[in-house]
């Protein structure tokens, strides 16, 4: 598998960062749209640290870029990002961050059960007995990480349009299951938000207010610890507001006129 994507002509100012961890190929729509009008890159995240997958994307930046770039980062690529931005200043111009976790723990403790009512029992039940089996350590069944991903889907979006379902997304459980235990633990420490105090570029973050990711925990806490910050909420929408039937036209407003800014 190439591990990058590339739309539009160089120069190349503006990267994507898929969401998961290890769900490569998540953002090609948004990536796809955003190359009409400049060179934008998609760079799969393949490594299974923290650490490994910002240094990744610094060789990503620094081969094929012209720094310092504008980085936009879905869900767990949010994160990435905005992680990214904190170490690698020079690199990065601006940062837009996309149906972002929350950045403290105690916003995250709700995610689940606002998942788990918008579903029916037998199904709850299967995502529940899921969440068992995935906190195996030695679990790399990316049949079973697909079939939790397609139960979420029904609680973490509000009407998709019906492209949704033929994205193609290269699911790699073993990726998830070592990044995300690295990087809850550093939500859980402090260390996640405490990097934020690092950035200097302006960051822009946008959210769906039926995400269930709580948008407090990213609107609140990061206009704490950021100097340059602002938040967009989107009505009607779920986690991948691209694909949003309501607020696809509103998210790409706020994003073209962040990126024509930088």
């Amino acid at each position: 598998m190439n591990n990058l994507r590339m739309y539009g002509d160089p120069p190349f100012k503006v990267i994507v960062a898929h969401g998961g961890p290890g769900a490569a190929g998540g953002v090609a729509p948004l990536a796809r749209e955003l190359g009409k009008k400049r060179g934008v890159l998609e760079p799969y995240q393949t490594k299974k640290t923290v650490s490994g997958q910002m240094e990744e994307l610094k060789e990503t930046v620094e081969k094929y870029c012209s720094p310092p770039v504008i980085l936009l980062g879905h869900s767990w690529g949010a994160w990435l990002v905005f992680l990214f931005a904190a170490k690698y200043s020079d690199l990065v111009h601006r940062i837009i961050l996309i149906s972002s976790g929350p950045f403290e723990q105690h916003y995250a403790s709700g995610i689940m059960n606002t998942r788990l009512n918008r579903l029916g029992a037998e199904e709850r039940a299967r995502v529940e007995e899921l969440m068992s089996l995935l906190s195996n350590a030695e679990l790399k069944d990316r049949e079973m990480l697909s079939e939790f991903r397609e139960l979420l889907a029904k609680t973490d979006h509000f009407d998709l349009l019906e492209d949704a379902e033929r994205v193609e997304v290269n699911i790699d459980a073993e990726i998830y299951k070592s990044v995300w235990t690295e990087a809850s633990e550093m939500r859980s420490s402090g260390e996640l938000l405490e990097s934020g105090k690092k950035i200097r570029c302006p960051v822009l973050a946008v959210h769906g207010d039926f995400d269930p990711h709580p948008a407090e925990g990213v609107e609140i806490t990061l206009s704490r610890v950021l100097k340059d910050f602002k938040f967009r909420l989107l009505e009607r929408c779920g986690h991948m507001p691209w694909m949003e039937r309501h607020a696809r036209e509103e998210f790409y407003r706020i994003v073209e006129a962040e990126l024509e800014e930088g």
